[in-house]
């Protein structure tokens, strides 16, 4: 979102609602992003999609209203333009379930714990594991290409790979108590 004035610059004070929106944009985008990937919008779908979600909050007037009430907002825009742009009823039962992921995982919040969670637990992880999962996840290699690559059987790499997430999701449950 481009800033329209820059109260730096004599002549060009910013309105209010100009501030208004500038900080909201700032507070609350990388946490819509966030919840637009863990739909399941590709990076480019989801910078597309953030946009849009901004502009629909600039259309209906939107206030801040705290961070938790703006942001309820704002992921609900997300979600209903995710699923717009998808138009297909396995997507929405999919998408159902993102979202109940990150109720319950993030709540009313921009993920930032809950990433940073992630991080902190994938770091901890044998070289083998953190190949696995940026194979897996984060390039999207086969399973079978991922079992080439670490001798292990397909079968081997999947129940590797379902290990590895209930131990990442234990790691980050045992850190959001602290």
């Amino acid at each position: 979102m481009t800033v329209v004035s820059d109260p730096a610059v004599p002549g060009t004070a910013a309105s209010k609602p100009d501030q208004d929106l500038d900080a909201i944009v700032a507070r609350h985008q990388r946490g819509v992003w966030r919840y637009l990937r863990v739909l399941g919008a590709e990076p480019d779908l989801a910078d597309d999609l953030l946009q849009d979600t901004f502009v629909v909050a600039l259309r209906r007037g939107l206030q801040d209203r705290g961070p938790a009430a703006t942001f309820v907002f704002l992921r609900a825009t997300a979600r209903h333009l995710f699923c717009k742009s998808r138009r297909r009823r396995r997507a929405s039962r999919d998408v159902d379930e993102a979202d109940r992921c990150w109720q319950q995982d993030c709540g009313d919040t921009d993920g930032e714990g809950w990433f940073a969670a992630l991080h902190a637990c994938c770091e901890r992880l044998p070289e083998r594991s953190r190949r696995l999962l940026d194979g897996a996840y984060g390039d999207g290699r086969s399973h079978a290409e991922l079992a080439r690559e670490v001798g292990l059987t397909v079968e081997g790499v999947k129940t590797a790979l379902r290990r590895l997430r209930a131990s990442l999701r234990e790691c980050i449950e045992r850190r959001s108590t602290r």
